[in-house]
């Protein structure tokens, strides 16, 4: 029997090889003070972007295309990751994936992924030899080397959010939560069959996820941005969709402090240093 314990540092190398070298350039920017991430004010500064749902201008172009309202988010994000969270199924990796290749300037990274390249199995291989404990210690351990970079939508496994320690890595970015019905789920799954789902091997896997979204359901609405979805008739770009808009409307109501600093001197008539 494989020892996970044993494969900690393989993971750890194979997270690194899933995140871009261009990421890496940015991490000297970020240090650490008391504890606390901090990052160099020239990479977070003011870039002028504003959200392109409330000024629908943004996304026009002198030839008279569209900007995706998507490539806005970059600049507004400043480098921070994005966390996609919620029940198997819920679209995680799909709408993720989307998210990231419409803004240009981000990179996907799925943590099953990351888990299944680097111990050589897949994910109902992994839960029948090692149990799901042994599954989420590693799961903990890909999280914490993912969360060192930068610029990056991460798909996170559906239990993730079960573990408290795992919550203080989650958010050094920004939690979306895809809030899907079970009963949409199971037609989702219907098509593709349950049988690489482990936790869903039961007589009445229906009951089974609606048991698990109790379970998780108070984790998971500590997300910052949550997305509900409980009709079979949104695709994956309709969700993708939703979660732009609503990372743009969380990054107007959550600004940065020195943002928030800068709109209280102004609104003082003090002069604030460009």
């Amino acid at each position: 029997m494989m020892k996970f314990v044993g494969v900690l540092l393989l993971l750890s190398g194979s997270a690194q090889a899933f995140a871009p070298s261009s990421k890496r350039a940015f991490v000297p920017s970020r240090l650490l003070a008391g504890g606390f991430e901090w990052e160099d004010p020239k990479e977070t500064f003011d870039q002028g972007v504003e959200n392109p749902f409330k000024n629908p201008s943004l996304m026009d172009t002198n030839d008279g295309l569209k900007v995706d309202a998507a490539r806005l988010l970059g600049p507004r994000l400043s480098g921070s990751n994005l966390y996609f969270i919620g029940m198997m199924g819920s679209g995680k990796t799909a709408v993720g994936d989307i998210v990231a290749r419409r803004m240009g300037n981000y990179n996907f990274l799925d943590t099953d992924q990351i888990i299944e390249k680097a111990v050589g199995k897949t994910i109902p291989e992994i839960f029948e030899s090692e149990g799901e404990a042994s599954f989420r210690d590693v799961e903990g351990q890909i999280l914490d080397s993912v969360h060192a970079y930068v610029r990056c939508v991460v798909s996170t496994g559906g239990g993730i959010a079960e573990r408290m320690e795992n919550w203080s890595k989650l958010q050094t970015g920004i939690v979306v939560w895809l809030d899907v019905d079970p009963e949409v789920i199971i037609k989702r799954m219907s098509s593709k069959g349950i049988e690489n789902r482990p936790l869903l091997q039961t007589g009445d896997p229906l009951q089974t996820l609606q048991d698990l979204l109790e379970r998780r359901k108070l984790k998971y609405s500590q997300a910052d941005v949550a997305i509900s979805v409980d009709s079979t008739s949104m695709n994956e770009e309709d969700v993708a969709d939703m979660v732009i808009k609503e990372l743009h409307d969380f990054i107007d109501d959550n600004p940065p402090a020195w943002k928030s600093a800068k709109a209280k001197a102004q609104a003082e008539g003090l002069d604030w240093v460009q």
